[in-house]
């Protein structure tokens, strides 16, 4: 079973407030400050002042706006639009809008579906540093969409994902060891991501887990389980 990617705790290519010790420019702050309305639950100011910043044509600015777009922040959800912006903002480098953009032609969202060239961005994302552009990778090699490309292969791209320190890729990598046999590396991977997940991580080791015939798998599940709890529901 290939499992189907859902959102990150935070939002790719968003500023973080640690990434450089000299003072932040007003763009930086506008994004950090969208991100902050994000995580409050407010995305029509998120979108207010990611617009801000994109008029300064900063590509992380591009890429979180057409973030917004692609996820309908404050704003009508417009793949298209969303397109625009992240190419316009990995024509100039920016290795998320490279990787948002390789999902929307994956699934032939605004744009006419077109794995090779999703594929194509994948890589182009990971050699900018996006590690989670692996994980991607080793989904399409799993797939056999691209003939040229080897299944086995997959493992190999999981791998590097999980090494990175990517959450889905600690999950894949181990449904892979599972499926092969291999359980006892199976277990450390899937440990890795209860340890370092979030609530769709959590949920999908539920899901794949909680009926083991393992004890020890199932154990994991049920820990995954109380964790993907809304706290008032603890």
């Amino acid at each position: 079973m290939t499992l189907v990617l859902a959102e990150r705790p935070k939002e790719r290519g968003a500023s973080s407030p640690s990434a450089s010790p000299a003072p932040l420019s007003p763009v930086t702050m506008q994004l950090l400050l969208g991100q902050i309305c994000l995580d409050k639950g407010k995305p029509a100011e998120a979108f207010s002042l990611f617009e801000v910043a994109s008029r300064s044509g900063d590509p992380r600015a591009l890429n979180m706006l057409g973030r917004a777009y692609e996820r309908g922040w404050g704003v009508a959800r417009n793949p298209a639009a969303a397109c625009a912006y992240f190419t316009q903002a990995a024509a100039d480098g920016d290795g998320w809008a490279m990787f948002n953009l390789a999902d929307l032609y994956l699934a032939g969202e605004g744009v006419p579906q077109d794995i090779r060239k999703a594929y194509s961005l994948y890589i182009s994302a990971a050699q900018n540093g996006v590690s989670k552009a692996f994980n991607m990778l080793g989904l399409i090699a799993e797939n056999g969409s691209l003939p040229e490309l080897e299944p086995e292969k997959a493992q190999d791209f999981f791998l590097v994902a999980a090494q990175s320190g990517d959450c889905w890729g600690y999950l894949n990598l181990a449904r892979n060891d599972l499926s092969s046999g291999r359980t006892e590396a199976a277990i450390k991977w899937f440990s890795r991501a209860l340890e370092e997940g979030f609530r769709d991580v959590f949920k999908a080791l539920e899901t794949l887990l909680q009926d083991h015939p393992d004890p020890r798998l199932r154990a994991i599940a049920e820990q995954a389980s109380q964790r993907s709890r809304p706290a008032t529901a603890r």
